[in-house]
Parts: C-alpha cells; structure tokens; sequence
C-alpha cells in the first residue's frame, strides 16, 4: 500500500501555492497556520484552512471544509462534505449533519444539533432544542 505524502501542497483559484500537512488521526489537510490538536479527528479529503481551530476530541467528517477563522467546539462532530464558513463555531458536543452548509459568521451553541442538508444562514445562531424536543430552532426561519 502507498504512503500519502506527509506535506501536501495545492493551487489555489488564485494561482497561490497552498500548504497544507495530512493529520493523523484521519488523514485530512491541515494547514500549518491552523490549530489541530492530536486527539482530534479530520477525516480524509477533509480540510482545515488557516486560521481555523478544531478543539480536543472534534471530528470532521470526509470532504468537509473548515474555512478560515471557523472554529469546532472540543467533543463536537461536523459530518461529511460540511462547509464551515469564514468566522463560524460549532459549540462544544454540538452535531452538523452531512451536507450542511453554515453561513459565515453563524453559530451552532453547545449541544445544538443541526440537520443534513441544512443550510444556516450568515449571522445566525442555531440554538439548543428544549428538553425532550428533538427539534431545533434559530433565530432565522431557514435555520429551523
């Protein structure tokens, strides 16, 4: 079996050379300038931009983008082929569905689960759902 290369370097749309280095455990794309503890996990053709921060015990699920500024609460689970966008967190312990889409600037608070496909929108705040409600709410009607 072949070894993936360790340092990994891309073209952005720009024509700039972009550095990245493959995290273990997983196998995603981390840049340099980004904060990624060990214990986390960024799964394979995930990637994490500069500036970015996933917390202890995070994971990022295949082909997700963790774009610059965003950050991944300890403990908290982005599922597969999720875009963070610029300036976003998810919380501590807090889920995002596969294909979800968050805004730039958006929030998903501590425990707050956030549905596949959903697209929440820049600037707003998916809130943690009421005890023994599975639903969620936020404070814009497209995020609900």
């Amino acid at each position: 079996m072949a070894r993936a290369p360790r340092r990994v370097e891309l073209e952005n749309d720009r024509g700039e050379i972009v550095r990245y280095v493959r995290h273990q455990p997983g196998g995603g794309l981390v840049s340099p300038q980004a904060s990624v503890p060990d214990d986390a996990t960024v799964a394979t053709g995930a990637y994490v931009e500069a500036g970015a921060a996933v917390r202890p015990g995070a994971r990022v699920g295949r082909g997700s983008w963790v774009d610059h500024g965003a950050v991944v609460g300890a403990a908290a689970t982005v599922g597969e082929y999720v875009h963070l966008g610029p300036g976003s967190a998810v919380g501590p312990r807090a889920r995002v569905g596969n294909h979800a889409r968050l805004g730039p600037d958006a929030h998903v608070e501590p425990g707050a689960v956030v549905d596949d496909d959903a697209i929440v929108p820049a600037g707003a705040t998916v809130r943690r759902a009421p005890a023994g409600r599975a639903a969620r709410r936020a404070d814009h009607p497209a995020a609900a």
